[in-house]
């Protein structure tokens, strides 16, 4: 059976994912060319926490809780290029190594004051922050998927930074991951996608790690098979067949019944634009689709009309472990 269905909609579980899940785990927040030169500096969110990411004049990339020290202002909004982040509400002015630098009418030290470290760790040109202090390494979580990327042919720093997609969607986080997490809609939703990718049940591997879980489709035309990997707790990453291709993003958690997305896209240095533009086009599509899908089974869910569902033991393996994962860590467990 499924998780109870009132977990995707109760303001309490929400909160308890918030402390016991999202507070504890790494989560992708943008990648290195965002931070490639001193003065540069980026804002994103680990579960509810504001984030910050810089390059400090010693060419050290760190990461804040971007929280002002004084009366818990965000101090830094969207991204850019400055010398010191400074707190709209008094004034603080901290340097991009997290030191308070100007704090008006200071009666206090300024060293004895700095922001509030946040763990950075990168996968190629991946970032990922933890919030975390004592959590293992980002590669405990990766396991084998840097591993299956590269068999792939894939040299992910290689990759040239194209672009990010936003959007949002009206459903709980853990729908849109689970909507992920399994192929077994995609011949039904999906009529581009399985025009290139086989879903069929022998040709569609389903592979499960400890804290990852990867899907591979082979190409219908035979060339370059495509991969998708999660790892948890929020983070998709994509490569459809053809060209040197990859999006990775969160699936964020702003509400018990929201989900912010975004994709970063990645592309090999001599795929030509026609190329980008088809499979972008597809890959809209898909978004689309599932987003409609989504928000109709958070509709259900969250109705209260029944108390669960049940999972097919093959085709929703991945789904199953991620739920297991969810329980694991609302009852405490590591």
């Amino acid at each position: 059976m499924t998780n109870p269905w009132s977990w995707y909609s109760d303001g309490d579980v929400w909160a308890l994912e918030q402390e016991r899940i999202f507070t504890r785990t790494w989560q992708y927040v943008g990648h290195v060319g965002s931070v490639a030169r001193p003065g540069d500096f980026f804002t994103a969110r680990a579960g509810r926490i504001p984030v910050v990411v810089t390059r400090a004049d010693d060419g050290e990339t760190r990461a804040f809780v971007n929280v002002c020290r004084h009366r818990g202002c965000v101090v830094a909004e969207g991204k850019g290029n400055r010398t010191t982040l400074q707190c709209p509400y008094h004034a603080w002015t901290y340097a991009l190594d997290g030191r308070l630098r100007a704090a008006p009418r200071a009666d206090f030290e300024l060293d004895a004051v700095a922001l509030a470290p946040v763990r950075l760790e990168r996968w190629g040109p991946f970032l990922f922050v933890n919030a975390d202090a004592d959590a293992e390494p980002l590669a405990a979580t990766l396991g084998t998927v840097p591993e299956e990327v590269a068999e792939l042919g894939i040299d992910v720093d290689a990759l040239q930074f194209h672009h990010r997609a936003e959007w949002a969607v009206e459903a709980n986080w853990k729908v849109v991951a689970e909507n992920f997490l399994e192929c077994y809609h995609c011949a039904v939703a999906h009529p581009g996608f399985t025009a290139l990718v086989d879903v069929s049940p022998d040709g569609y591997r389903l592979e499960i790690g400890s804290r990852h879980s990867t899907q591979l489709g082979p190409a219908r035309d035979g060339g370059r098979r495509s991969q998708f990997h999660f790892v948890w707790p929020n983070t998709g990453i994509n490569m459809f067949p053809g060209e040197p291709n990859l999006s990775i993003g969160p699936f964020a958690s702003p509400s018990a019944q929201r989900t912010d997305r975004f994709l970063d896209y990645f592309f090999g240095a001599d795929v030509e634009e026609s190329w980008i533009a088809e499979l972008l086009e597809l890959d809209d599509a898909v978004g689309r689709e599932d987003t409609a899908l989504v928000e109709r089974v958070q509709t259900g869910v969250a109705s209260g009309a029944l108390a669960d569902g049940r999972l097919l033991g093959d085709a929703e393996r991945l789904v199953a472990h991620f739920q297991r994962l969810v329980r694991d860590a609302l009852d405490g467990e590591s």
